[in-house]
């Protein structure tokens, strides 16, 4: 195992009069996951096609597991994997038989047994046999992180993995990624929701015209602005909480909407 997972050094990139990167520069640790937190439009799919050889930076240098990006890219290839914003996923074909071919793609010698011990994984055993066309959102990104496991790769890049997701489903996600991690493998995560990069990153990389403008721990980051005093805080509740509390452990039909236009159990009025 090398002593940094990823590291990024003066990285530059320009499209046409557009500069996307102005010269940027991380390190991620092997086994963490490091957060790339930035608007849209800040470059970081840029960084992430980048380092998976996808696109050639103008300048700097970049590695990926002591691989130069530019002059190995197919020693990169052999070791990371890339789940994009959107799940790359045959529609078509059962989450079982989208498996199958990735594991047949990379030449694995027992792929209906991979295909099933990934089903198991992501709790999509039940629905493996299934056309994907019939996939909620969050069995879809499911199915893509999976795909992207088969081979174990050391390294994966995460962009902006949880995009168009419900609520749980993001929860799903986030359990995922936080496995990944404590079993060592090494994530990338790009992101532009700030309570995203808080749940899951060891570090937070803050990208913005062109450059990373901070990078730490979240309690580090948390120094940089000064504490506020606070008298008396009355905590609400998050809409999220709200949401996961009136529909997370109900069955269909527990719930309706009363006359006055309020969510009530019907367990209530029994």
């Amino acid at each position: 195992m090398t002593a940094t997972a990823i590291r990024v050094l003066g990285m530059e990139k320009s499209y046409k009069n557009l500069h996307v990167l102005r010269g940027v520069d991380f390190e991620v640790a092997p086994g963490s996951i490091f957060a790339l937190l930035g608007s849209n439009g800040a470059g970081k799919t840029t960084v992430v096609k980048i380092l998976s050889t996808l696109v050639k930076a103008d300048a700097g240098t970049a590695a990926v597991e002591g691989f130069d990006v530019a002059t190995e890219p197919l020693r990169v290839r052999e070791t990371i994997s890339l789940t994009g914003q959107f799940a790359a996923v045959d529609e078509i074909l059962s989450g079982r038989e989208n498996l199958v071919l990735v594991a047949k793609l990379r030449h694995l010698k027992t792929p209906g047994h991979v295909a099933d011990d990934l089903l198991a994984r992501f709790n999509l055993t039940e629905a493996g046999s299934r056309k994907v066309a019939t996939y909620s959102g969050g069995m879809r990104r499911r199915l893509d992180i999976a795909m992207s496991l088969i081979g174990q790769p050391k390294v994966i890049f995460l962009d902006e993995p949880t995009t168009g997701l419900d609520p749980e489903s993001r929860l799903e996600v986030w359990q995922i990624v936080k496995a990944l991690s404590r079993q060592g493998t090494t994530v990338l995560l790009t992101t532009q929701y700030l309570d995203e990069a808080e749940q899951l990153a060891d570090r937070i990389a803050i990208l913005h015209g062109g450059r990373i403008i901070a990078n730490g721990t979240l309690a580090e980051l948390k120094q940089l602005l000064p504490p506020t005093k606070v008298e008396y805080v009355e905590k609400q509740p998050s809409l999220e909480e709200i949401f996961l509390a009136l529909v997370g452990d109900k069955g269909v039909g527990d719930e309706a909407v009363g006359n006055n236009g309020k969510v009530e159990s019907t367990k209530d009025r029994s």
